[in-house]
């Protein structure tokens, strides 16, 4: 997410333009007292003939309102920022660009929650220490971090090159403000400070967006370490300071890699690669110019207005089905495509459930002009035709698998078989957040994207955070690209939706979080659905990307924390739900999708008026057989 910076008390031309040449967001012109103070014709005199691409921020303590009004009227100022006395509101009752101020005290949270209990603009919260701002004291950071919770918050008081990455990853702000940590001697700006807190902040962004790296040295698989064997708060923290998956790839007790011996050398290799290609500034870059100017990001953010009537809630959606391809898999398959080119490998081969993974890696593979092998179920391919045509139609090989369940677990274990065959020039292209590590972080870290983005943009549409996030779950990888940049929002409950099937018999059902126990499948040691000897169980979902009988490490962990609840929502359900949005919405959501719809709107009738985000992770064109002409469920 990308962190506003504004540098305040500027009174030099060479001030302010040290801060557009740094790349910061804003520069503060100060009329309150101050040794940064500017007179109206002083900051007519600044900004005449500046061009600046910058946010120009006129900043009060209390102030008359003649004088407020004369700033307004003559300097012309994009953002005011003052105590939102009744003077400045009536002042500005037509202006929603008030940056309130509020010094910190116990207090805090409690003024706060009153004064946007009127109102009163949105606009984010600016936070100084305690009296009046501009003396370089600092807030407590931990009532910031939980104000940032809350509301957009702008976090000033104290801050300098040297402390602003710390306070970042402790805060979690909106935006940071500095001023006297900047100057070089009172009220005089250095520029070369400014250049070094602006680049520490964005030091801080590129840390937040890699939150966990693996490690280099890797290890085979070894026994299964039992659940409950650490305290959950302590995996917790473990978890959010990015020291998880450790070096044995392991989410607490979920994880590690349990493969062929062939296969350890190949692994070990892509840990190291993707570890270094997600640190590397000129990979990244490629990715991001990908991302946003082939696969379309960012996706929009849609409030769902008639469902928020249907539901008594304030419903948004985050709009995964607008990605190329049409579904969230595209971010994970263009990364692992430029990660396989990176590496040298000759050819691609992938699995595929409900198709939108093998269609997202047969464009990635097209795009970037490597030969692409899909590995797809038969009764998948019957169920969704029309992405397995457009496999095809990308230049991708389509190999049918009619062996096994016939759906995506006998997809990946042929897909597997081909890997041990030639690991060395074959990049497997796993296209959930499961299997053996590094691919359960890999695949997590290409597609947190989805929750970096909605927790901005949520934040930009309501000024707070929602109260839960709503994903479906097969392997995970949509679900945990919304949860992780919510995971250290305490107030953000997280719910994943399961494949609930016609019923709860063997058979008839996909949820392995809500009826699984732990085991290993595909490398990776989590929950699955099982006999009592180990036999993996067969699955039902009218969804097929949501019809596996495992799930993602990351996801046992976070159930087994306490972090995030699991329910299951059945096949008639969700067809209810997909209609449901259709008609209210106008979005036709896959099926997959439309497990989160069922259960956001059973959330939303038991929590009545709260604001919830639901990831749409894919469009349901290649649904319209089975949604226009529903089969009977029981």
């Amino acid at each position: 997410m990308h962190i506003r910076v504004k540098i305040c008390g500027i009174r030099e031309r060479e001030e302010a333009e040290a801060v557009v040449s740094a790349g910061a967001d804003a520069m503060g012109l100060v009329f309150a007292e101050s040794p940064r103070k500017l007179g109206i014709g002083d900051a007519l005199e600044l900004l005449t003939g500046f061009g600046g691409p910058i946010e120009r921020v006129a900043v009060f303590h209390r102030p008359p309102a003649e004088l407020l009004s004369a700033v307004l009227e003559v300097v012309e100022p994009d953002v005011v920022q003052a105590e939102p006395t009744p003077a400045v509101l009536a002042a500005l009752r037509e202006c929603d660009r008030l940056f309130p101020v509020f010094h910190d005290s116990p207090d805090l949270l409690a003024r706060v929650a009153q004064y946007f209990g009127r109102d009163a603009p949105r606009a984010p919260v600016h936070l100084e220490g305690p009296g009046r701002g501009g003396r370089g004291v600092r807030p407590s950071w931990e009532r910031a971090a939980r104000l940032a919770r809350r509301r957009r918050l702008i976090l000033a008081g104290g801050l300098t090159p040297e402390n602003v990455e710390a306070a970042i990853r402790h805060v979690r702000p909106y935006g940071v403000d500095v001023s006297s940590g900047v100057d070089q001697r009172p009220g005089v700006k250095s520029p070369e400070l400014i250049h070094e807190f602006v680049a520490a902040v964005r030091r801080a962004e590129q840390d937040g967006r890699r939150a966990a790296r693996p490690v280099v040295r890797v290890f085979g698989g070894g026994p299964a370490a039992r659940p409950g064997a650490a305290p959950k708060s302590a995996t917790l923290v473990e978890l959010l300071a990015g020291r998880l998956p450790d070096e044995q790839g392991r989410f607490g007790p979920y994880g590690g890699r349990f493969v062929p011996e062939t296969l350890i050398p190949a692994l070990q290799r892509l840990t190291f690669e993707a570890h270094s290609a997600l640190t590397n500034p000129v990979f990244l870059h490629a990715l991001q110019v990908e991302l946003r100017s082939w696969a379309g990001r960012p996706t929009a953010l849609t409030r769902a207005d008639g469902l928020s009537r249907a539901w008594d809630a304030t419903v948004y959606l985050k709009r995964e089905d607008l990605a190329h391809t049409g579904a969230h898999k595209i971010n994970n398959a263009i990364g692992q495509a430029l990660l396989a080119r990176r590496m040298g490998a000759r050819r691609v081969i992938a699995e595929t459930g409900a198709g939108q993974h093998g269609v997202a890696a047969a464009a990635a593979c097209a795009r970037l002009g490597m030969p692409c092998t899909v590995y797809m179920g038969t009764t998948d391919i019957d169920r969704q035709a029309p992405n397995a045509s457009r496999i095809r139609q990308l230049g991708a090989t389509l190999v049918a698998v009619d062996s096994g369940d016939r759906t995506l677990r006998s997809a990946i274990d042929e897909a597997l078989r081909d890997w041990v065959s030639d690991p060395a020039s074959t990049y497997y292209m796993i296209g959930s957040a499961v299997g053996p590590h590094p691919y359960p972080w890999l695949v997590r870290e290409l597609q947190r994207v989805i929750g970096e983005e909605a927790r901005a943009q949520f934040l930009e549409s309501e000024g707070r955070l929602p109260d839960v996030a709503v994903a479906c779950v097969g392997g995970g990888s949509n679900s945990i690209g919304l949860f992780h940049a919510f995971l250290g929002d305490d107030d953000v409950a997280l719910l994943g939706i399961e494949g609930g099937g016609t019923r709860d018999e063997v058979g008839c059902h996909a949820a392995t979080l809500s009826e699984g126990t732990p085991g290993v499948l595909h490398g990776a040691y989590s929950l699955l659905l099982q006999d009592r000897n180990g036999q993996v169980q067969e699955t039902g979902s009218l969804a097929a990307g949501l019809d596996y009988p495992g799930v993602g490490p990351e996801h046992a962990l976070l159930q087994h924390l306490g972090r995030a609840s699991y329910e299951k929502a059945s096949d008639r359900d969700a067809l209810s739900a997909a209609r449901e949005c259709s008609r209210h919405e106008g979005i036709l959501p896959a099926l997959e999708s439309a497990h989160a719809l069922a259960g956001a709107g059973r959330w939303a009738r038991v929590h009545r008026g709260r604001r919830i985000l639901v990831g749409l992770s894919g469009r349901g064109d290649k649904d319209l057989d089975v949604t226009s002409a529903p089969r009977q469920t029981e």
